[in-house]
C-alpha cells in the first residue's frame, strides 16, 4: 500500500511541475468575422483555426461551438453540441487530430494540387483511355 501511495504522490508531483510549464485554456470563443475557433491561454497567447482544420469540428457549425467546457486542468476542451473535444497539448504541438485523421486531409489536399506536370500526365492518360481498370483477383481460400 505504501508503494502505490508513493507511485501516486509522484506522478502527482510530475503532473503538477507539468501543467506549471504548459499553457492552459482560460476561454474559448468562435470569431465569426474570421471564421476561426479561438482559445485564450493562460500565458497571455490566443490560438485560432479553421474548424475545418479540426477532428471532430470539421462540421460544426457557429451555434454548435456557443456552448464550451473547459477540463478543470485547462489541457482539454469539450464540446457537447457535437460531442467533440480538444486535447490542448496536443493542439500545440500541431495535431488537430488523429494521424490516421490528418493523413487523410493531407491527402485530400494533394490530391487537389494542381501543377503543370500533373495537368499534362492528365491530358496525356485521357489520350490514352483514362484510368485502366483495376484488375479483379480471384481470392485463394
Amino acid at each position: 500500500m505504501t508503494y502505490i501511495r508513493e507511485a501516486t504522490g509522484a506522478a502527482n508531483k510530475r503532473a503538477t511541475a507539468r501543467l506549471a510549464k504548459t499553457p492552459t485554456a482560460t476561454a474559448t470563443w468562435y470569431d465569426r468575422r474570421h471564421g476561426r475557433l479561438v482559445i485564450e491561454l493562460s500565458n497571455g497567447m490566443s490560438i485560432g483555426f479553421k474548424l475545418q482544420d479540426t477532428q471532430g469540428l470539421e462540421h460544426a457549425k457557429p451555434e454548435d461551438l456557443a456552448q464550451v467546457e473547459i477540463s478543470p486542468s485547462g489541457l482539454g476542451l469539450h464540446f457537447p453540441s457535437v460531442d467533440a473535444d480538444i486535447y490542448l497539448p496536443g493542439l500545440l504541438e500541431g495535431f488537430l487530430g488523429s494521424r490516421r485523421w490528418m493523413a487523410a486531409q493531407l491527402g485530400r489536399a494533394g490530391g487537389r494540387a494542381t501543377s503543370t506536370v500533373k495537368r499534362a500526365a492528365v491530358r496525356e492518360n485521357g489520350k490514352l483511355g483514362g484510368r485502366p481498370k483495376k484488375a479483379h483477383t480471384a481470392s485463394c481460400q
